[in-house]
């Protein structure tokens, strides 16, 4: 998977890749509050004014680990430089989430890819072993209909879409 996220960070001509030594798929066995402060730790150390992260409504128990340190790390206190927080979906992890969960994802926020497609596809294509076959709701045809219609929703030819969760 590091592999795969250096070459996909390479496709996409990203300044860095940080991965963290927590395990995968095994999130709820760490304390919350060491991946708080190795969340808090990027924070003061990239300086972002934008936080995006998993949405809380995901199946996928790391997901929701990371969207609730997320939370945690970025608190409104004051000399907070995060001004705004934006989840997103993944496929296979948001919309498979039970109804009874009453947390889904409704997206409020579009960002246009239309010329960046292509772009995230290839990267997409480096993630061999995160990448499932069609008809999979992973699979490189469905993230592209998903991107196709989250576009149509807003007008583009394609977007990425997220819910705004804060913006100060």
């Amino acid at each position: 998977l590091a592999k795969s996220a250096n070459k996909a960070g390479e496709i996409l001509g990203v300044q860095s890749v940080d991965l963290l030594d927590f395990p995968d798929n095994r999130m709820d066995s760490v304390d919350l509050l060491d991946v708080v402060k190795s969340i808090e730790a990027h924070i003061e150390k990239l300086k972002p004014e934008v936080v995006i992260t998993h949405h809380s409504g995901d199946l996928n128990v790391d997901h929701q680990i990371i969207h609730k340190a997320v939370m945690t790390a970025c608190r409104p206190q004051p000399r907070c430089i995060v001004r705004r927080i934006l989840s997103f979906e993944v496929p296979s992890a948001t919309e498979w989430q039970s109804p009874t969960i009453n947390n889904p994802f409704i997206p409020n926020w579009f960002e246009d890819i239309s010329e960046t497609l292509e772009l995230k596809i290839k990267a997409l294509n480096a993630y061999k072993s995160e990448m499932r076959k069609w008809p999979h709701a992973r699979s490189i045809k469905a993230v592209e209909h998903l991107a196709r219609w989250r576009g149509a929703s807003a007008g583009y030819e394609a977007a990425d879409a997220f819910m705004l969760v804060r913006n100060i």
